[in-house]
């Protein structure tokens, strides 16, 4: 499948945030406290949604994904120390 790079930012109350950040770490890279990036397939990235949509509410929580088709597209510049890092750690 084609493979993409995705950024998610969210916004998600206290109580159901460790169950997505469990759920974004078997598909992308933690890079800090509210934001998953990396590489990812359109059926994985479908089925993270899909994961997503069962855990969250969505009168209260947003989560957002910026996708890019490839990460060359990506500038990413950061001030401070960066938390996570772009190694993937299986």
């Amino acid at each position: 499948g084609e493979e993409m790079y995705v950024i998610v930012v969210y916004d998600i109350q206290q109580e159901r945030v460790n169950k997505v950040c469990r759920l974004l770490r078997r598909y992308l890279h933690w890079v800090q406290n509210s934001a998953f990036e990396g590489e990812i397939t359109e059926a994985k990235f479908e089925r993270l949604k899909n994961e997503i949509r069962k855990i969250i509410n969505e009168e209260e929580d947003s989560v957002y994904f910026y996708l890019l088709s490839d990460e060359k597209w990506l500038k990413k510049q950061t001030l401070g120390r960066s938390k996570g890092s772009t190694k993937n750690i299986l």
